[in-house]
């Protein structure tokens, strides 16, 4: 491990090598979290395909050269973008639909083109390169390339991000700003082409689109605010890109592949870890929230036996249909936070009737609120209210009541518990 380390660090074409994946890694982050807010992930994978006609013809009229395959794919992704822009606004196709056809048809003019190159005497364009990547070959006209294209990428997200924030979550808001959302569409398509032409000697073709929506996909699990998901999408991208370089050396496989399976490992990661989104914390929160609602309907039950005179466990497991020990959980910890005496009989304590009252306001005014603002009839409101009066905050409440203009009585006729 140490060897494969020392080699990427020192050998002249690991070193491209490790510059050239995470460029490619840093500039899919960024504009994949665009294009995945956007759901134009179908696009990103069709102009994929689409730029290898670009290829083609470049090298029909200039010749096999860094500077003409770039021109080339980008003049395809471009004619891609406004033809499937083109179908889906004209013609009764749907929109998905209408991204297979160009793209399948353009990536279909390309295989057959190449084959043709292929025939002619002395010439060998392996269509393998394109599609998995050579990165390993890559050479200095590559990097150079790629680092123009990483800067203007870099620079263009930074300029217009105002712009693509507002077209991509309000596009009806950016018109009457005055802003072109088909112009910034365009725009996006531009830089996309720019980036997939960047990773094609990278990741190749296929690959590219997993480092354009993996990261992105991911950067979205652990955070709701576009500006933190750009730059950790972009993270995540070079070190999908770094790492899967390491393990490409390490393990004597292709490089292209590692990354897109680095990048799967740090999503699936962040859907089990994240602490907002990933499965794991949500079955804990899910779990508690649950022990919460357990807890809080047995003081409620305990407080309208207690009313009764008739408080004891019996009661109380016949009202709430409890197991035993589940009953007995709940009054232990009920008694270890001082709302509940266990000895000499069940009681609940001062803070326990509070806590009790501020339940039933909560039950109560729920119900107040659905019968006067939203309609509902006094039989159709029950079981709603007792949902939310476990989620419901004091501020909530307080809002609650306050546009309710302060009722005494719940639509049952049931007194509502004065705040305390």
């Amino acid at each position: 491990m140490l060897e494969s380390l020392q080699l990427l660090f020192t050998e002249e074409w690991a070193i491209r090598a490790l510059i050239a994946s995470s460029i490619v890694g840093i500039t899919c982050g960024l504009l994949g979290s665009f294009i995945v807010l956007r759901n134009m992930a179908l696009i990103g994978d069709a102009l994929a395909h689409a730029i290898l006609p670009g290829v083609v013809f470049a090298f029909y009229i200039v010749g096999l050269s860094t500077l003409s395959i770039f021109i080339g794919s980008v003049i395809a992704g471009l004619i891609t973008a406004i033809v499937i822009t083109w179908i889906q606004g004209n013609v009764n196709t749907k929109n998905d639909a209408a991204i297979g056809i160009v793209f399948t048809t353009m990536f279909a003019i390309g295989v057959v083109g190449i084959s043709a190159i292929n025939r002619s005497p002395g010439v060998h364009l392996d269509l393998k390169d394109f599609l998995f990547g050579t990165i390993m070959g890559i050479n200095n006209e590559d990097i150079y390339l790629l680092i123009g294209i990483g800067i203007y990428v870099v620079i263009s997200v930074a300029v217009f991000y105002r712009y693509l924030f507002v077209s991509t979550f309000q596009p009806v808001i950016a018109e009457t700003m005055g802003i072109s959302v088909r112009l910034i569409h365009y725009f996006l398509m531009l830089l996309l082409s720019f980036v997939i032409v960047a990773s094609l000697r990278a990741v190749g073709i296929i690959l590219v689109v997993a480092m354009l929506i993996t990261p992105a996909s991911t950067a979205l699990l652990l955070s709701d605010k576009l500006n933190k998901v750009v730059m950790i999408s972009a993270l995540i991208g070079f070190g999908s890109a770094v790492t899967g370089m390491f393990l490409a050396i390490q393990f004597n496989t292709t490089p292209g592949p590692m990354m897109a399976i680095m990048a799967a490992s740090f999503y699936i990661l962040a859907v089990f870890l994240s602490p907002q989104k990933g499965l794991i914390f949500k079955s804990i929160r899910n779990r508690n929230l649950r022990n919460k609602i357990h807890l809080e309907d047995t003081l409620k039950q305990a407080f309208r036996l207690q009313q009764k005179g008739n408080l004891t466990f019996k009661n109380l497991q016949e009202q709430l249909g409890y197991n035993t020990n589940l009953l007995r959980k709940n009054l232990n910890k009920m008694s270890r936070n001082n709302i509940l005496d266990l000895k000499p009989s069940l009681s609940l304590t001062q803070d326990g009737k509070n806590m009790a009252n501020k339940l039933i306001r909560a039950h109560r005014l729920w119900e107040t609120y659905l019968v006067t603002e939203m309609g509902l009839s006094a039989e159709q409101i029950h079981e709603d209210a007792e949902k939310y009066e476990h989620l419901l905050t004091d501020d909530m409440l307080d809002e609650v009541d306050a546009k309710l203009g302060f009722p005494k009585e719940d639509p049952h006729g049931s007194p509502i518990p004065p705040k305390k």
